[in-house]
């Protein structure tokens, strides 16, 4: 499809014995919220390596933004514009806000992590670390150690290190975890107004905050996919409630 920015075909992935995932095939169009949900060990965060290119699938191709970008690494995927957050944080506790966006500018751009301090110099990424933290409302707190943050503020200053890179597509894994309802609500309406800078794939266990947030959404279960509709046509979809029915007994 011409109008996504980016499309997953028949990804296939095994572990042995265990398809992680079998023929997956989903796509993001600009603009939208397009959640991933399915019980825990349906292969959504394997998905998502996939696509990120930290995992490379058995067959399948992943094309992001016109190009078929199935052989390039996380780096280079990252410099074309696919933006990243993780379900456990990958940022540096111990340094300021500041020094962890310019740090993700330098490191996702390739150069040598030896330069950082002359980096924290630079005019040009200094000036991009800053529109970043604006866009995400963290100037405030860009000499603030990141430890000292809390984990909603946490999971927005991933998205600022992420956005210097003028990103065209997020994939977001579980971004309201560990979050109470008033974080969730504050991340949910973030994420909303974020959509339309660049559309992002959403792994997310919350539900209220999928339903509240999702375009379209998208089923996994054991590796496949069993339903893409909107709101409305997955919670009406016989075979997803039997999916969660059985989940639920099985706990």
């Amino acid at each position: 499809m011409t109008d996504s920015i980016l499309r997953v075909d028949d990804i296939c992935k095994s572990f042995g014995a265990l398809k992680a995932s079998d023929g997956i095939s989903l796509d993001l169009k600009p603009g939208e919220i397009h959640a991933l949900i399915g019980p825990n060990g349906a292969g959504k965060s394997t998905l998502i390596k996939q696509i990120a290119g930290g995992l490379k699938p058995d067959s399948g191709k992943v094309y992001f933004d016109g190009r078929d970008v199935s052989q390039h690494s996380t780096a280079r995927r990252a410099r074309a514009g696919l933006g990243r957050t993780f379900q456990i944080s990958a940022l540096a506790m111990d340094f300021t806000v500041l020094e962890n966006v310019v740090l993700g500018a330098v490191g996702q751009s390739g150069s040598v992590f030896r330069f950082f301090r002359d980096a924290m110099k630079d005019t040009r990424l200094l000036e991009r670390a800053y529109k970043a933290l604006d866009r995400v409302e963290l100037r405030d707190l860009a000499h603030v150690r990141t430890s000292e943050l809390s984990h909603g503020r946490r999971r927005q200053l991933e998205v600022a290190v992420a956005l210097t890179l003028s990103p065209k597509a997020f994939l977001m894994d579980e971004p309201m975890a560990g979050m109470g309802a008033e974080g969730s609500q504050a991340l949910t309406g973030f994420l909303e107004a974020l959509k339309t800078e660049a559309p992002i794939l959403l792994v997310e266990h919350d539900m209220d905050a999928v339903f509240a947030l999702a375009d379209r959404i998208s089923v996994l279960v054991y590796g496949k996919i069993i339903a893409t509709g909107t709101v409305d046509e997955i919670r009406t979809n016989p075979e997803v409630k039997l999916a969660y029915l059985g989940e639920e007994d099985a706990a």
